[in-house]
């Protein structure tokens, strides 16, 4: 049975904000649950040195991550509802086109956001936070000045408002996003090196991509591939 947008348009705030709740809850915990599996199954495959102990401020960061996310999540159905942001039923070709596009138009505002973060005088009060933890561990995919994440939040809704995706694009992009997120702060690489010499595959981000940026943050401020630090001469050496 085709699933009925407006079964959801008709729910109340209260009840979206549980579900999406529920689903953001679900997310951060795969995210330390799956991270956790792969850095045991994969530690002879270090990419930087063992992260520090655990301080209380990372916990505290990702938790306000987590519920801003929440926020970001209710205020994208509110204007889904109030026909701002327009999602479609439609599967088949069309979902495959959603996630690319989706993928690409993500990837380079978060790459723009990502450089502008790292300027001299926005470095400091907006950005230093995760790179205070750049030998990461997969809670610090979350540790995040809570206006960077409200920035990143805006970058999604905006995207949103401006191309209208099928909701289950949006839900592949989504996953995808948090296998991307997952992978950058493993501190390991679970994927072979020959993998990086394959066609399409050598794009992509990984963990090694992203591990080089917290040792050099210098380079590699993309998050799902290296096409945007290859054009503009961000890219490291590995």
């Amino acid at each position: 049975m085709p699933i009925r947008l407006e079964e959801y348009a008709s729910m109340s705030w209260q009840a979206a904000t549980f579900w999406i709740s529920v689903i953001n809850v679900i997310q951060f915990a795969a995210a330390l649950i799956v991270g956790e599996l792969l850095i045991r199954l994969y530690r002879s495959r270090p990419v930087t040195p063992p992260p520090k102990p655990l301080e209380a401020i990372e916990v505290v960061l990702a938790i306000a991550c987590l519920v801003l996310n929440i926020v970001v999540g209710v205020t994208g159905w509110l204007l889904w509802r109030a026909g701002w942001i327009r999602v479609s039923a439609e599967t088949g070709w069309r979902v495959v086109l959603d996630v690319i596009v989706l993928l690409i138009a993500m990837d380079l505002a978060m790459y723009v956001f990502h450089r502008i973060a790292h300027h001299p005088l926005l470095y400091g009060p907006l950005h230093s936070a995760h790179h205070k933890y750049d030998n990461p561990r997969p809670l610090d995919l979350f540790v995040l000045n809570p206006v960077e994440v409200l920035g990143f939040g805006a970058l999604w809704i905006g995207v949103l408002m401006l191309y209208p995706a099928t909701w289950i694009g949006i839900i592949v992009f989504l996953t995808l996003n948090l296998i991307f997120g997952t992978l950058g702060h493993l501190g390991v690489e679970p994927f072979p090196a020959s993998w990086s010499k394959l066609p399409v595959v050598r794009f992509l981000g990984s963990s090694t991509f992203h591990a080089d940026h917290h040792l050099n943050g210098r380079v590699n401020y993309g998050f799902y591939s290296n096409i945007w630090d290859r054009l503009f001469g961000t890219a490291g050496p590995r």
